[in-house]
Formats: structure tokens, sequence, C-alpha cells
């Protein structure tokens, strides 16, 4: 059973949640295309999640995703912080912040209760989560609202924890994927693989769907996807140059620059590994040195950073997240993406 059936979609193609690049918009051209759409809820806080569904509402009524982040909130660690203060204390006075001013608590909330009643209120399709699963009490209001469950798996090991914990379908995350490494039962960069060697185990192991993300950005990789297993694909990255795509214009410059060919998983801009092109910072520093707080610590002063160099036409503090294939890339609508990309999958 491939996912057209299990979504009830008639194309068999996700398009990845990407926080910080896209909004409802993608997400509806996608799903009125017939693929997945998805709404990244990573960034947003319930009442700010309630107008992205509301607005989603306003253009489709096919089958959509909603993703949420399901970390846990790192304790207070002043000396490891002021550690972080000190490694970025070049560019905090070159660009005259204070770093007392930096808040220290986290900014970004895992899924909770507030975020079950926006999805108890929408009901949409599918809810993927990023980081393993929340609380059994949380998923289950979850599933109470008949929505279908995924969430990412790195490791053969992580995938037969998903399973053990009843998701509906495991999306093999490979190692070429943009992003945040949707890693959670080991820190060990060491044990994460490539999309084409990670999906095979995960099929023949699972008794569940198996979709492919990573590196896959046209046709022929659809095709390589299902003939190694498939149920679906998950695509990001090619996504990021869509007419609907919210990718500023840097990072719109940097995914058509040769750049785009280099890039490296990095803690640098919110405390876990993720996938970006190499800029200034990471350069300076190393893509994941021993100072950078827990996520999403990190990210609070690296947002003033950016709020900062961002309006001067800078990109040296932007995570500009892309996977390793960016080839996909392309200034058009998503619509036209998702067909094309579709004609990879025998019907």
């Amino acid at each position: 059973m491939d996912i057209r059936d299990l979504f009830q979609i008639s194309l068999p193609l996700i398009q990845a949640p990407m926080a910080g690049s896209q909004n409802h918009e993608l997400a509806a051209a996608v799903s009125n295309a017939g693929g997945l759409g998805s709404i990244p809820a990573g960034m947003l806080d319930a009442n700010l999640l309630d107008a992205e569904l509301t607005a989603m509402g306003a253009l489709t009524r096919k089958p959509y995703n909603v993703n949420f982040f399901c970390h846990r909130t790192p304790p207070a660690d002043p000396a490891r912080n002021q550690a972080w203060l000190d490694l970025l204390a070049p560019y905090l006075a070159a660009h005259g912040i204070e770093p007392t001013s930096i808040p220290d608590g986290a900014t970004r909330r895992p899924f909770d209760a507030a975020m079950a009643e926006v999805v108890e209120r929408h009901r949409p399709a599918v809810v993927s989560f990023h980081f393993g699963l929340p609380d059994e009490a949380l998923l289950q209001r979850v599933r109470a609202t008949g929505a279908k469950v995924l969430s990412s798996a790195t490791t053969l090991e992580e995938g037969r924890w998903l399973q053990a914990k009843g998701v509906d379908a495991v999306i093999a995350q490979g190692l070429e994927a943009g992003g945040h490494r949707g890693l959670f039962l080991s820190d060990d960069l060491d044990g994460q693989v490539g999309t084409f060697a990670l999906l095979p185990q995960l099929v023949a192991a699972l008794d569940l769907p198996v979709i492919a993300a990573g590196g896959i950005a046209d046709a022929q990789g659809v095709a390589a996807a299902q003939a190694l297993g498939a149920a679906g694909v998950q695509i990001g990255t090619a996504y990021l140059l869509c007419d609907e795509s919210r990718a500023s214009p840097l990072h719109r410059q940097a995914l058509q620059s040769p750049g785009v060919e280099q890039t490296v998983l990095t803690t640098l801009f919110s405390g876990r590994p993720a996938r970006g092109i190499v800029n200034r910072l990471i350069r300076e520093l190393g893509p994941r040195p021993a100072a950078v707080p827990a996520f999403p610590l990190a990210g609070n002063a690296i947002a003033r950073l950016r709020s900062q160099a961002e309006p001067a036409g800078v990109s040296d503090f932007s995570p500009l997240w892309a996977g390793q294939n960016a080839s996909g890339c392309r200034a058009i609508g998503a619509a036209r993406l998702t067909a094309e990309l579709a004609t990879g999958w025998r019907l």
C-alpha cells in the first residue's frame, strides 16, 4: 500500500514542512495538486497555528499535514550559555548587541496541550512529529481526531521504536536531508546514514509504510525510492524556490549560488544538528562547537545577529537550510513541480 490510500491523496508525495521558509500558501498549492502539503508548527504558538490552519482551510479542502517538534525543553545552564556568548562576543560587539539583552529561556515550545487543542479544532488529516513523539496523553488526543500519525526515523532503531508506539507510517530521513535531523534516541551522528541505505532497511524491518526523505529532487529520485520499497516520498529543498515559498531573498540567492554544493550538519543556529549551506559563521566557528547551548537555546543570540545582518543583505548568521541535492530547485509554481516529481512514480 502506498500513501495515496493512507492519506486519501492522488499523488504519493509529501511536501516537507520547512519552518521559517513557508506558510499555508505552499502547503495548499501542493495539496490542491494532489500531494500532501505540510504546515510547519515548529516556530509557531497556538494562536499563530490557529491562524495558519484557518488560512489553509480557506485555500483547500484537500488533506494536509501539520508538523510539530516534540523535543524536551532543556534546563537552564548558565555556564554553557556564558561560554556561548563568549564565543559569539566578537560578532555581538561588531553589531552593537549587548549580551545581557539576549533572553536565555526557550523561545520554541514543543507540542503541548494548547497545540493539541488547535489540532482538535481543525482536525487535519495528518499530524507528523520531529524528534520522536510527544507524551502518550497528548498523542492520544491527536489520534482521537482521526488524524494519521507520522514521525521521522533516522536509524533502524528509531523506526522500530516508532512502530512499537503505533504510528501509521515512518519517514525515513536520510543524512542528505536539509534542515533539522529528526534523531531522538541518540545524538551520535556517526550512526546516521543516507536515504537509500536507510530506506530498504526500514522497509524490510517494519510492517508500516515507509516514506523516503532526503536527497530526492526529481522524478528519477522518486522512481529510485519506489524501487527500494518506499510507500511515498517527502521532498523539501526542491520547493524552496517555488513561487509560493517564503524563503528569504538571501536564502533564494544562496540556493542559486555555487555555495549550495557545500552543505554541512551544524548546531550553530538552534542547538540541534541541521543541514544547511556553509556561511561565514560556520566557516569561522566550525559547524558544531562544544559551547553551543542545547536546542532551542542557541537560537536566541543568533536571532539577534540575524536581525542586524539580514536587512543589510548579509547572510553571515542566517540558517540557509538545504539538502545535499538542490538540483531540483526551480522558480516555478508548486503545483507544476509536484506534478513533475510525481511522474517518477509508477502507477
